[in-house]
This record gives structure tokens, C-alpha cells and sequence, in this order.
């Protein structure tokens, strides 16, 4: 029998390797544009056709190459970033293994031109499946351009396995965003069928932020530093109020390079405890300075995994500087009633109001709430009518001060000042609810509110509990996916237009989702430059809403239910029934409540809200009873 091992092709090799270092168009862009700033570039071009299926070009100004060292750069472990093995423990360039050109060559076609300072002319290369199909001297302007034609041209499996346009977009947006925040000192600009979705001017980190998420971030930012012995850290941080249901706009940065790192994340996280709402995220650019003897950057192709010498010590830096940003610009909660707005929201009980308590509740009323004992009303017991002693007057003056000018607000509280939500059209009748025992009475006492989150109204036999929230959900979903299905509109147009923005990468998804959102009673116009303007919205919004808001929260949550394989009608509904729903906390009046009730129970589903939870629950007398018996 004779020898079988035989030493594969170089074309064969480099179309394996490309599985590992090239996975879709967005790893080609990532070593394209690495190699850009790897060669001192100042200005990086980023042009794509087809989500980079057609055409992937980087355009830079680096220190372009020679004829020799544009056809080395091809073979594989070829590159100018190390020389020895210790060179691995000193790395700071973004490639160093040799790997990601000779993969780009192997399964696609490569045109390259690239020319140096001191040279006259430069040198084109063509390169098919590794082969070179010419090399020739061209007229280019000084630095680098490469264009990947036909990805996967030779690998038709690889090329079936690519999502869509939308998808591979968001993956090379995602790319291009990482090293564009890792260099802001760098212009960067990224076209998409000929249109320029980023233009990203050099500047400082914050300025890059912004230009990259759009003009709304600024004030989401809280900056973070920390200078140790150990490590640099700077940066910043979202506020907790922004957080944002998907995740996509959490970054970490070692030594100028992206990494993925769970254990880091679960530091920021846990910076972040009892501030954030349940699966949220908040944003985040934080950038290490370290030793590069100290991490190993080694481990995988892409270069997104590193190893520290310390892992537990970055983590306790990092969760310690993220907590005290947050508690130097005031973010994390205070017990100091001087800066707690929220205390000028407390209930006053007004002494003419008829709810207010009589006999010895009144009498207590009068000394600890209004802090003023001779104010006309009885003392306690009456006994201590005479002066009060230094510590009774130091707290009485204290509660004054605690509820100075509430009396004057609620004397002015209106209807006029204060937003209600309305919940318009009548509630019609569905027989197949069940039985009458199941229904809110009509002759029973007006529903009340517990915390401004539940509702409580009686039935026959007993009461139920209402999630307010949800409940609006589950009308505004079915309501809204019969718009989108039957094609209705009721639009209310706006006195004076809104202009909103969103961010660059969330543009292609607000244009693709358009049509179906004008169905729902929104009228916007694009305005260019990622803006868009407000002619109208649906009738039954409430007046004070935050358009720019509701429709962030429209995208965020369409992101996020992609992955749930509803169709676009579905998803949208859903999107914007969570954005547009009454929040927990919100006051509803008497009548809201009850038109809340009976327009939820003429839904084809009032059971459950439209992402599963319950809308209500039912307490039986016979079950409250057992309660109260021993």
C-alpha cells in the first residue's frame, strides 16, 4: 500500500483557514479596515453593494505598499506586524497572524491598488481563488484601495448560508461602528448602494458617540475614568433612563481593540444593580489601557477574545468606576429630600376636602401633616397647648419645610395641568367571555387604583385585579393589527410638525417598516440626513407624547421581537403597542378606568396581554373568606 498523506494545495489550504477568519462580509470588513489603520491612515472609505454580497471596497490614505509587498501580502502568514515570538506578549497593531488577506483571495475576486509617497506610479493586482491574474503598474493616488468582488463566488455553500441583505448589514454595520469608536481621532465614512449612511468627521470620543447614534445620545452619556497603577480607564456610560430593551450599543475596548468579554459585561451590570428596568441594557464605551504583557490577545482569529492576568482585578476596577460616575453626576438614588424631585409630587390631604378624616384621625392629621397645631384645628390630646419644647419645634419647622408649597398645589391642580391618557372609542359587547359572573357589574362601585399600576372592580363573585399596562397593550395590539390587516387610518394631524432623528444604522429599518406604520395612522416624511418629520399621528395617542421616543421604542422593540419569526404586521403592532401602552405609576381617572375595563373585555383575547402575561386576575369571595377564618 503506498503513502496517502499529502500535503494539500495552498488554494485548498487558504479556502479552509478563510472558514475561520472569514465568516460573512462583515469579517471582510473588519480585516480590511484594520489593515487601514495598521498603516497610519487618517481617512478610511468603507463602499458596499448588495449588504458587501456584491462589492466590499476600503479606500484609505496609509503608506500604501510596494510591488513586492502587495503580492506578499496575499500569502498566507505573511505580515509586517511581528518578527519573532516574543512579539506576541507586545502587541499593539490590530493584525499580526498573516491570515485575513490570503483568505479574502481564496473565496472571492480581489482588484487591489495601492501606491506609496515616494513612488511615481503604484501596482494593480487581480487575484481569483488565490490565483493572480495580473500585476501591472497603475496611476492611483497615494495609499491603499481593495475591492472584493462575488464573496463566496467559489463556495456556493458558504454563499446559501448568508441571511439577508438586512441582516448582513446589520452585522457589517456592527463591525464598521466597533473600530469607528475605537479610533475617533480618524475620519470614516461607510456607503450603502450609493448612499452615505455614516459620515463620521475626526473628533474627540464623544463627538463620535454622537455621530454614530444620533444627535438624542448626548444626553444620555455619563463619562467614566479611572487611572491605576494596573490600568487606564475612560470612557462612558449610559444613564439608567435610556437603557434600552435589545442589546447592540455595549462596547468594550483593550488597547484600542474591540473584545466580548460575559465576566466584564456582569461588572457593568451589577454597577448598574436596582437601577435599570427588568431586560434592559444600558449603553456603554469604556476603553482599557493595559500592559500588553499582561493579556493574550492569542487566542482566537478573529482577535474578539483576550485573556487577562487578572480577571478578577479588572473586574472590581471596572464595577467600582462605573458606580461612582454614576454617583458623582447624581444618577444613583439619595435619600436627601432637598434634591428628590420626586417629593413634589406627594398627595396633600386638603383640609376642605370631604375625604379629609375626622374625629381622632383629624386631630393627628393636623399636627403631623400640616405641622402647625394652631392652625384652627385640635391639638392630640389637648393637653400640650402651651409652647412646644425645642425638639417639637425644630421638627415641626422640618415637615414644613418638607411640604412647603404643596397646599398651593393642589389648590391649583386642574384637569388643565394635569395629562390624562384617553382611551377613545366605545367597547362593544362579546357573548363568548363566559358567563355574567366573569363581567365588571355596570351598577357597582367605580374601579380604584392601587399604586397607579392595578385597577380593582368588582364582579358578582368577588373582584378582579387589572394590570393597567398590560391591558392597554392587548387593545392597542389587536387594534392595531386590524388596522394593518383591513388598512384603516385615523390620522390626527399635528398643528405644527416634529422633526425627529434617529441613528444612522436605524435608518434602513425605519424606511423598510414605513409603509406598514403609515397604515397605522402615522404621518412621516423623510427629511434626509436620518431625520424625519411629523405631519400626524394616530387619534387614539395621548396629546403629550414624545414622538421621538415612542418611536425609538418602536425600533428597539421591532429588533427585538425579529427573532420571535412573527411577521412584519405582527411585529409592528406588538412594537408599538408596548411603546405607545400607559406606563405603571400613571393616574387614570374614574371614568379612563372604566373605559380601560370595558374596551379590554371586548377584546378577542382579554386574558393575556399580547407577550403572554396575565392582563387580570380574579379573587373569589369564597377564597377571601378562607382568609379571614380561622
Amino acid at each position: 500500500m503506498g503513502d496517502i498523506i499529502s500535503l494539500l494545495p495552498d488554494s485548498i489550504a487558504n479556502q479552509i483557514a478563510a472558514g475561520e477568519v472569514i465568516q460573512r462580509p462583515a469579517s471582510v470588513i473588519k480585516e480590511l479596515m484594520e489593515n487601514s489603520i495598521d498603516a497610519g491612515s487618517t481617512s478610511i472609505k468603507l463602499i458596499i453593494k448588495d449588504a458587501g454580497k456584491t462589492l466590499l471596497q476600503v479606500i484609505d490614505d496609509g503608506c500604501g505598499m510596494s510591488d513586492q509587498d502587495a503580492r506578499m501580502c496575499f500569502e498566507r502568514h505573511a505580515t509586517s506586524k511581528i518578527k519573532k515570538a516574543k512579539d506576541l506578549f507586545a502587541i499593539r497593531t490590530m493584525g499580526f497572524r498573516g491570515e485575513a488577506m490570503a483568505s479574502i483571495a481564496a473565496i472571492a475576486q480581489v482588484e487591489m491598488r495601492t501606491r506609496r509617497q515616494t513612488d511615481e506610479l503604484g501596482v494593480k493586482i487581480i487575484l481569483e481563488g488565490s490565483e493572480v491574474k495580473s500585476q501591472e503598474p497603475c496611476q492611483c493616488m497615494v495609499g491603499t484601495s481593495i475591492s472584493v468582488k462575488n464573496l463566496f463566488y467559489n463556495v456556493p455553500a458558504r454563499r446559501n448560508f448568508l441571511k439577508s441583505d438586512t441582516v448582513e448589514m446589520r452585522h457589517i454595520v456592527d463591525e464598521f461602528q466597533r473600530i469607528a469608536l475605537a479610533h475617533p481621532d480618524l475620519f470614516f465614512s461607510l456607503h450603502h448602494n450609493n448612499s452615505e449612511v455614516f459620515h463620521l468627521p475626526a473628533g474627540n470620543l464623544r463627538q463620535r458617540i454622537v455621530g454614530m447614534f444620533g444627535s438624542n445620545t448626548n444626553k444620555k452619556l455619563v463619562p467614566i475614568s479611572e487611572n491605576t497603577d494596573a490600568l487606564n480607564m475612560e470612557g462612558y456610560v449610559g444613564k439608567p433612563s435610556f437603557a434600552k430593551k435589545t442589546r447592540g450599543e455595549q462596547f468594550f475596548f483593550v488597547n484600542q481593540r474591540y473584545i466580548k468579554s460575559g465576566y466584564l459585561n456582569h461588572a457593568i451590570m451589577t454597577a448598574y444593580e436596582d437601577l435599570l428596568p427588568k431586560d434592559t441594557f444600558p449603553l456603554y464605551v469604556i476603553f482599557l489601557e493595559i500592559d500588553p504583557a499582561r493579556i493574550d490577545i492569542n487566542v482566537h482569529p478573529t482577535k474578539q477574545e483576550i485573556k487577562f492576568e487578572d480577571e478578577r482585578l479588572v473586574y472590581n476596577y471596572l464595577k467600582v468606576a462605573v458606580r461612582h460616575a454614576l454617583g458623582q453626576y447624581s444618577i444613583t438614588p439619595t435619600l436627601d429630600f432637598e434634591q428628590e424631585a420626586s417629593m413634589n409630587s406627594l398627595p396633600v390631604m386638603n383640609p376642605k376636602s370631604p375625604d379629609r378624616p375626622t374625629g381622632r384621625e383629624e386631630r393627628f392629621e393636623s399636627r403631623s401633616s400640616s405641622g402647625n397645631p394652631t392652625k384652627g384645628n385640635k391639638n392630640i390630646s389637648g393637653a400640650n397647648s402651651g409652647s412646644p419644647s425645642r425638639l417639637e419645634s425644630s421638627n415641626l419647622r422640618n415637615w414644613q419645610k418638607l411640604y412647603e408649597g404643596l397646599d398651593e398645589l393642589d389648590e391649583n391642580n386642574s384637569d388643565s395641568t394635569q395629562q390624562s391618557v384617553t382611551i377613545e372609542s366605545a367597547a362593544g359587547q362579546n357573548p363568548e367571555l363566559g358567563s355574567d359572573q366573569d363581567r365588571p357589574l355596570a351598577e357597582s362601585r367605580m374601579p380604584y387604583q392601587i399604586h397607579g399600576t392595578y385597577i380593582v372592580s368588582q364582579i358578582k363573585s368577588g373582584f378582579i385585579l387589572i394590570d393597567q399596562r398590560t391591558a392597554h397593550k392587548r387593545i392597542l395590539y389587536e387594534r392595531y393589527l386590524n388596522d394593518l390587516q383591513n388598512n384603516q387610518q385615523g390620522v390626527q394631524q399635528k398643528l405644527f410638525t416634529k422633526t425627529i432623528s434617529v441613528a444612522p444604522a436605524d435608518k434602513p429599518l425605519l424606511d423598510e417598516i414605513l409603509p406598514q406604520i403609515q397604515q397605522l395612522g402615522f404621518d412621516i416624511e423623510d427629511f434626509g440626513n436620518n431625520s424625519y418629520v411629523i405631519h400626524g399621528i394616530p387619534a387614539e395617542l395621548s396629546k403629550g407624547l414624545d414622538e421621538q421616543q415612542l418611536i425609538e421604542d418602536l425600533l428597539e422593540q421591532y429588533k427585538a421581537n425579529r427573532d420571535l419569526k412573527m411577521d412584519i404586521a405582527e411585529n409592528i403592532a406588538l412594537s408599538l403597542a408596548r411603546g405607545s401602552a400607559i406606563k405603571r405609576g400613571q393616574k387614570l381617572t374614574s371614568e379612563e378606568m372604566r373605559e380601560l375595563i370595558d374596551k379590554l373585555f371586548a377584546c378577542q383575547s382579554p386574558y393575556k396581554g399580547p407577550n403572554g402575561d396575565h392582563s387580570f386576575v380574579t379573587y373569589e369571595l369564597d377564597d377571601l373568606k378562607k382568609r379571614f377564618t380561622k
